[in-house]
């Protein structure tokens, strides 16, 4: 795709995840577009609706499936409430994918723990999909959702059915949880000494509010985890996904086109500094 260049997707599929969470699946209108465009785990593309604007929306669908492209959208502002009151049948715009994803193949053959923080954790759906996909290539998985409220919890359905997978674990925890609440009441962070991995071989992909990141790391460094086997995806307002305008800057490098996953041995002189 041209940088700049938005082209025409039309929603086959709305999917109505939790009050105030869709999910749009999407279909290139141009067929040699949909036969063009490839992506990996863990970027993202720029949804553009003509009079109201774009947003960097992670994509959460499989790499390997070229008749769709989905993206979870969480209506918080201006361009995502005009989004999600689109139906079936409408078009927008798409320019992407942009930025480095996930680690997918450094983390064959091992472990992997998936550590999420908050509402935000569509960018690490996309990992998950892609290992459950594939199974057999990668070792026991971790996957760690924490939220404030046990209310907040969403994608309860997905949760359970990655838990039926072979080797693979899900630990659900609420800084407050209600009575009927199942899960772990604290922090997410707290379930670090319940997971299953080998030191020797694990990878570690964070995602959330800086400061659980914070806390994630320090408990995975004292829990032996080296620092380039951690991964964390970081968030800024990126606008032109292409590191021109400067507005995602993370110290010498750009959200946008440098991330948004880094590895945290690369900027862990930057992670939680006030200005960066």
């Amino acid at each position: 795709m041209h940088t700049y260049q938005p082209h025409e997707v039309r929603i086959i599929e709305r999917i109505e995840e939790s009050p105030g969470l869709i999910t749009l699946r999407l279909q290139f209108t141009d067929e040699d577009m949909r036969l063009q465009y490839s992506f990996e785990a863990g970027q993202f593309n720029m949804l553009y609706l003509f009079g109201v604007g774009e947003i960097a929306i992670s994509i959460v669908s499989d790499p390997k499936d070229d008749r769709i492209l989905d993206h979870t959208i969480r209506s918080v502002g201006r361009v995502s409430n005009a989004l999600s009151s689109l139906r079936e049948g409408d078009t927008l715009g798409i320019r992407g994918p942009y930025g480095r994803g996930w680690p997918m193949k450094e983390a064959e053959q091992k472990d992997v723990v998936i550590m999420t923080g908050g509402l935000g954790c569509a960018p690490v759906v996309s990992a998950i999909n892609y290992i459950s996909n594939r199974r057999e290539r990668y070792g026991h998985l971790n996957i760690v959702q924490g939220v404030k409220h046990s209310s907040d919890m969403i994608w309860k359905d997905r949760y359970d059915q990655w838990q039926t997978m072979p080797m693979t674990n899900v630990f659900l925890s609420a800084d407050r949880g209600d009575a009927l609440w199942p899960g772990h009441v604290g922090r997410v962070t707290e379930l670090v000494d319940k997971l299953e991995f080998d030191i020797e071989r694990v990878i570690v992909m964070l995602c959330g509010p800086e400061p659980m990141i914070k806390v994630a790391v320090s408990s995975m460094l004292d829990a032996g985890v080296a620092p380039g086997d951690i991964w964390i995806s970081m968030e800024r307002n990126m606008q032109c996904a292409a590191g021109h305008c400067g507005h995602c800057q993370f110290g010498e490098s750009y959200v946008c086109k440098d991330g948004p996953v880094f590895c945290y041995e690369k900027v862990s002189h930057l992670c939680c500094i006030k200005g960066f």
